[in-house]
């Protein structure tokens, strides 16, 4: 599904289909090393299941689109400036094709918001993050294996340093006025998010 999604919309910008290719190629790559557990392609399919959902609210699905496939094309568990990075891999790939600029700027702010997941004044930027971290308010079932997951991805660290981190990183969740900033995912996940990350730090 994804491959078709992304070549297609390439394809709308573009009608160099080695470069659309070798494009896809670079971020089923990216997406696919060993070190991602959960920073994978199941990530990038779940976010765009969940945002087709409010395709109807979303004002320029192509570039959603784009930030989506481009937000965490690199991720490094000990770094501290993954989604700088991603954003600007994503402005040179979109140049390539030939996307329009204030377009590729856009992209480039959407990808940055997911570092923090405040409050955008851009609608669109809100949906991102929100469905980025739908994960936080799926059933306890779901919400354990990406723990796991998360925690292979930090497995460089030792269990000390890696529960300080974790607690630091859940209760700022638990301290926004809502984790979720649009009605839709916040009548969805909120309650459930609260209770999921409770728990887990009950447990850390």
């Amino acid at each position: 599904m994804l491959t078709d999604t992304f070549l297609q919309l390439v394809n709308k910008y573009s009608n160099n289909n080695e470069l659309a290719t070798n494009l896809w190629l670079e971020i089923f790559t990216k997406y696919s090393e060993p070190k991602r557990q959960y920073h994978a392609i199941d990530h990038l399919e779940a976010i765009i299941i969940d945002l087709k959902e409010v395709k109807d609210k979303i004002s320029d699905w192509d570039t959603m689109l784009f930030s989506v496939f481009y937000h965490d094309i690199i991720y490094k568990a000990s770094s501290n400036t993954n989604e700088g990075d991603s954003a600007k891999l994503a402005m040179q790939r979109l140049s390539e094709i030939g996307y329009p600029a204030e377009k590729v700027a856009k992209c480039a702010n959407m990808i940055l918001a997911t570092k923090k997941h405040d409050l955008s004044e851009d609608s669109d930027t809100n949906y991102l993050t929100d469905a980025d971290l739908a994960i936080l308010g799926k059933n306890p079932y779901d919400y354990q294996k990406y723990t796991e997951q998360i925690r292979e991805e930090y497995s460089i660290y030792p269990d000390f340093m890696y529960a300080n981190g974790r607690k630091k990183a859940l209760q700022h969740f638990l301290q926004m006025e809502a984790i979720y900033k649009t009605e839709h995912f916040s009548k969805k996940y909120e309650k459930q998010a609260r209770l999921n990350i409770s728990n887990e730090l009950e447990i850390l």
